[in-house]
């Protein structure tokens, strides 16, 4: 993880992103948490999901390396452990936690590998890992690609497929990996990449593109000033509705993983 990623995308991060209602309660459907157990957020960020997490009763402990974004947090779940710490590694002893959520950060992880062995080495055996993320084979079949070629590829280039992600888990330890597709809703509530969907209008919201890493880290300013324009004219024409349809497909845009140690 490089913390300077970090910092830039955590500056007015809690503008556009917070955690979303029905993303929370999948996230816990697929835990499967007890309220007596603690829990690991790997890549809190600035706590939004972590807190959500808590008010729905049960203990979370948090990890991220910004400290931008862990001083939110703070203020977000005073109550709450939070540590600065990279996925790589880990300040916590073997066994530590009854499970662990890690959300939108493994595209930011320096070795995937590494991460990856590092949570089972800190969870307890027979607890969960639930991950939502995605696949660039899902990020090709967004329409966003038309507008950002180059963005998207360099975003899909720094996640493991599906087959990959797997076969990591299980290197790492993990002995069950399973997978359940996420098609963006309308009304969504955290505005990640392609959490506007239904919305290309919010695209051309600045305070909205900074708060989600492709933009921020993945871009180059011609490229972004360049699709927009396209996307602007596209709108204003009603060509958009042209461009969504064809980028139609049953992929997921996104995947929760869940892991069993």
């Amino acid at each position: 993880m490089t913390e300077p990623i970090y910092n830039t995308i955590g500056l007015g991060y809690n503008t556009t992103r917070s955690a979303d209602p029905y993303i929370t309660g999948r996230m816990l459907a697929n835990l499967e948490p007890d309220p007596n157990g603690i829990y690991l957020d790997l890549g809190c960020g600035t706590g939004n999901y972590m807190q959500a997490f808590t008010k729905a009763g049960y203990r979370f402990y948090g990890a991220d390396p910004s400290d931008i974004m862990l001083n939110t947090a703070k203020e977000k779940c005073p109550n709450a452990v939070i540590v600065k710490a990279t996925a790589e590694k880990l300040p916590f002893e073997d066994n530590s936690f009854n499970g662990a959520t890690a959300m939108f950060t493994m595209h930011h992880w320096n070795d995937q590998q590494r991460g990856l062995n590092e949570l089972y080495r800190v969870l307890k055996p027979g607890s969960r890992a639930v991950f939502l993320s995605f696949t660039a084979e899902q990020m090709d079949g967004y329409w966003l690609a038309h507008y950002f070629p180059k963005m998207i590829k360099r975003s899909g280039e720094i996640i493991p497929t599906q087959q990959e992600m797997v076969s990591m888990c299980t290197t790492a330890g993990f002995s069950l990996v399973n997978t359940e597709k996420y098609f963006v809703h309308e009304g969504l509530e955290d505005h990640f990449l392609y959490s506007n969907k239904y919305n290309p209008t919010a695209y051309l919201d600045a305070s909205l593109r900074q708060g989600i890493s492709s933009f921020t880290a993945f871009s180059t300013p011609e490229e972004v000033s360049a699709g927009l324009a396209m996307l602007e004219h596209d709108i204003d024409t009603g060509s958009i509705n042209d461009i969504m349809r064809k980028y139609q497909n049953d992929l997921g845009d996104y995947l929760f993983y869940i892991a069993t140690k």
